[in-house]
């Protein structure tokens, strides 16, 4: 099929094998397709997610929490989105989206439900005072830069990346569509950190790790495998502020929650405690 061989049709009816990589993953209608009640551990915190770029910052936000000494222990349970866990009603309750990261703060009174990256990063940061400046003027750039990242994601995974990686076949009208608006992306980034430490000036917040999941990914190659095919080197303070931030424990720790790809030792299905990053992981026996 080539990108002329489409012909559009009066109204567009769905075909469930549609091709592609996770053509499975997303259909036209909400709600739940099974039963299935979803797990809960012993910690308040219930996160639901699998490592995708989007599932990533909640784990390293955990994880930057408990490096600062805040009580944030946590429960992480792989949602597996290939087998279609995140259609099960348990979850669907979690988050009526269908789409990971998902999480209840079983605290004080009824729990609470939390869904979309943003808002768990922002909801963390809230109820712990952490990692979101008190500043006036600090806070509303971190969250400038916080739904700046939110906005974008669309284009550049449910874009660049699906027709880049995952369609059946490549296609130039939405690669081309897809790549200039990623790399416009990237030199936006580009120009705030040739000025600034971290996105918010020079505080480490969650507007970095929201931006880092995706861009600090893709220009460090572990997102797409497109780093060369965007010439990620025209974006050097990018590249600067993703590998300092990719040297921070508690974000290489964050990368292994729900990882079932990758090396073994990358690999943590689940996590319920700080030290079953030691004992285990897929290489370990424990």
């Amino acid at each position: 099929m080539s990108d002329t061989s489409y012909t559009l049709p009066r109204v567009w009816q769905w075909e469930s094998d549609n091709g592609g990589a996770f053509a499975g993953t997303n259909r036209p209608v909400a709600g739940a397709t099974h039963e299935k009640e979803l797990p809960v551990g012993k910690h308040r915190f219930q996160l639901y997610s699998l490592a995708t770029p989007n599932g990533v910052k909640a784990g390293i936000m955990f994880e930057e929490l408990l490096a600062l000494g805040h009580d944030a222990e946590y429960d992480a349970w792989l949602v597996d989105i290939g087998e279609g866990e995140q259609f099960g009603s348990g979850f669907v309750d979690a988050n009526p989206n269908s789409k990971i990261p998902a999480l209840f703060d079983h605290g004080p009174g009824e729990p609470r439900r939390v869904f979309e990256s943003g808002a768990i990063l922002m909801y963390l940061a809230e109820a712990f005072d952490a990692l979101l400046p008190r500043d006036p003027g600090a806070r509303t750039e971190t969250l400038n830069w916080l739904f700046w990242q939110m906005g974008s994601a669309a284009f550049v995974g449910g874009g660049f990346g699906h027709f880049f990686a995952y369609a059946p076949e490549a296609m130039k009208y939405p690669i081309d569509r897809y790549t200039m608006e990623t790399k416009r992306l990237l030199d936006v980034l580009d120009r705030r950190l040739a000025d600034t430490r971290y996105l918010n000036g020079e505080d480490y917040s969650i507007a970095d790790i929201a931006n880092w999941a995706w861009y600090g990914q893709i220009v460090l190659g572990r997102v797409y495998n497109a780093a060369e095919f965007l010439q990620v080197h025209e974006y050097p303070n990018v590249v600067r502020w993703a590998e300092e931030i990719a040297e921070r424990p508690a974000v290489r720790r964050g990368c292994m929650v729900n990882r079932p790809f990758g090396e073994p030792h990358e690999q943590l299905l689940e996590r319920h405690d700080a030290s079953d990053f030691e004992h285990k992981t897929r290489d370990r026996t424990g």
